[in-house]
């Protein structure tokens, strides 16, 4: 019989809402450390660029962050850590734990970049491309981002290994932590695609933190 795949989508989202993260449960470890991007933006639905501009969610933004705080897993964390900027703090404000704030989550600070389109942004991905160090005028580099989003991973990792933790933050400190979690370099974001209002999870293997999960989508509306 043939499946429909609206609705097979709909009954994945219930699934994961349930306490589900893809096709599994919360993982079977002592503790897991979770990774959130915030929820959808004006700005990101226009495709420019977004840093250390603050801006709210847009009401698409609003109906992921709710549908995040559905998520059992996200709901039954110990405690939830967010980037300084509104939207994900507004995002954060909707899972349920108590919330902190570490300002080394924050976005990628694009600098002079910071607002344009992605169709006007190429120089600065080419510069990147050449060197992940160089930073655009008033702005920081991958290499920065990369720097700060590893201290934190480690000083989480040791709660996260006893406590579920979630951290609601950006795309590029996102994939730097990811990167921590694989043990490669920085270089490895160009390979990875994170959406708005994702999850990735991080548990801990026979040789430290391993990726669990990326990009789960399942829970949240994109319409």
């Amino acid at each position: 019989m043939a499946v429909d795949p609206a609705s097979e989508r709909h009954h994945a989202g219930d699934r994961l809402r349930a306490g589900r993260v893809g096709a599994l449960e919360r993982i079977n470890v002592r503790g897991v450390l979770y990774l959130v991007r915030h929820g959808r933006t004006a700005q990101n639905a226009a495709r420019r660029l977004l840093g250390h501009l603050d801006v709210p969610l847009d009401e698409l933004g609003r109906r992921q962050a709710k549908a995040l705080g559905e998520v059992e897993v996200l709901r039954r964390a110990t405690r939830v850590v967010s980037s300084p900027l509104a939207r994900a703090r507004e995002t954060a404000a909707a899972l349920g734990p108590p919330v902190s704030v570490d300002d080394r989550w924050v976005e990628i600070d694009y600098g002079s970049y910071d607002g344009i389109e992605l169709a006007d942004s190429g120089a600065l991905f080419r510069e990147w491309d050449r060197d992940l160090g160089y930073r655009p005028p008033g702005g920081e580099s991958l290499v920065d981002v990369g720097e700060r989003a590893r201290r934190a991973c480690d000083e989480l990792w040791v709660e996260s290994r006893t406590n579920d933790v979630v951290v609601v933050s950006h795309v590029s400190p996102i994939k730097a932590a990811v990167a921590w979690a694989l043990g490669v370099g920085d270089e490895v974001a160009w390979r990875m695609f994170l959406d708005v209002a994702s999850l990735s999870v991080v548990g801990e293997g026979r040789r430290g933190p391993t990726l669990r999960s990326f990009n789960e989508t399942l829970h949240r509306p994109s319409a």
